[in-house]
Parts: structure tokens; C-alpha cells; sequence
């Protein structure tokens, strides 16, 4: 109803066609949004997700000067370690954003995903133990937190 007389007000028309229009689209709108609809908008898990690119771009820079610094030390003192981490992730699209995340992050690359089993290549100890430490993984946990689970 609130919606409705939103409309009213906005549109300043009483005319049949407006006032028809404006309650179609209001009782569309209120239908939606109270979950009854098949498509029902993830507006606050793309907020989420655009929350977390800041913080990825930092892991990304900070990672990029890391692996700067150990590739141009003059020892090159790279361990190159295989990382197998499970995931608690229980929806697809977070096991695909941990996935692309690792990826993104220099000196580090996911090379096999296996339902909730990631296979990490890392450049040496340091950024294995970032890898281990599953501080990204927390954040997109934090991400997917009202979603329901597809895994």
C-alpha cells in the first residue's frame, strides 16, 4: 500500500491508466522483494561482493610487491609448493570466487578444484601460509553468509 501511494504522489495523476499502472507495479514490486518470486534480487550479496574488491585489490598489490621482492633478491629464494586446502565454502559461486581469488593474487594459482578441495600452487612458504591461513576464505564465507547452500 505504501508503495502505491508513493506512486501517487510521485506521478500527481489520478487518471485511470496511472492509478492501474502504479498498483500492477507496486503489488509487482512488493511481490518480489517478499521472497515469493522465482527471481528474487541478490542485492545484498552483489553489495557484499562489491564490499570485497577493495580488500582483494589490496591482497593483490600486497602480494605483487612480496613476490617483486623475492623474485629480484639475488639468491631468488622461491620454494615452490603444492597447498591442498579444504573449503567449508557450501555454494559453487563462493568455491569459484575463492578459486579465481587465489588465482588473482600473484605468486599463488589454483590448479585443481575438486568440489569443496582446492589444489594451490604457491611460490614459496609465505604465500602458502597465507594460502593455509584461509583469511580469504573467510571473507567470502562472510559473502555467501545467507545464501543457501548447492554443494
Amino acid at each position: 500500500m505504501a508503495l502505491f501511494v508513493f506512486w501517487v504522489l510521485i506521478s500527481a495523476s489520478f487518471e485511470w491508466i496511472h492509478l492501474g499502472l502504479g498498483l500492477v507495479f507496486s503489488f509487482a514490486v512488493a511481490w518480489i522483494n517478499s521472497g515469493h518470486s522465482l527471481f528474487v534480487p541478490k542485492f545484498r550479496l552483489w553489495l557484499r561482493i562489491l564490499l570485497y574488491l577493495p580488500w582483494l585489490f589490496y591482497k593483490i598489490i600486497e602480494s605483487s610487491l612480496y613476490l617483486s621482492k623475492l623474485i629480484l633478491h639475488p639468491a631468488l629464494p622461491i620454494d615452490p609448493q603444492l597447498v591442498s586446502v579444504d573449503s567449508k565454502l557450501r555454494h559453487h559461486a563462493a568455491v569459484v570466487l575463492l578459486g579465481n581469488s587465489i588465482t588473482l593474487t600473484p605468486g599463488t594459482i589454483t590448479v585443481e578444484v575438486d568440489s569443496n578441495k582446492l589444489i594451490v600452487h604457491a611460490m614459496d612458504k609465505v604465500l602458502s601460509e597465507d594460502i593455509e591461513s584461509k583469511q580469504i576464505e573467510s571473507k567470502i564465507a562472510d559473502i555467501f553468509k545467507d545464501e543457501e547452500p548447492d554443494l
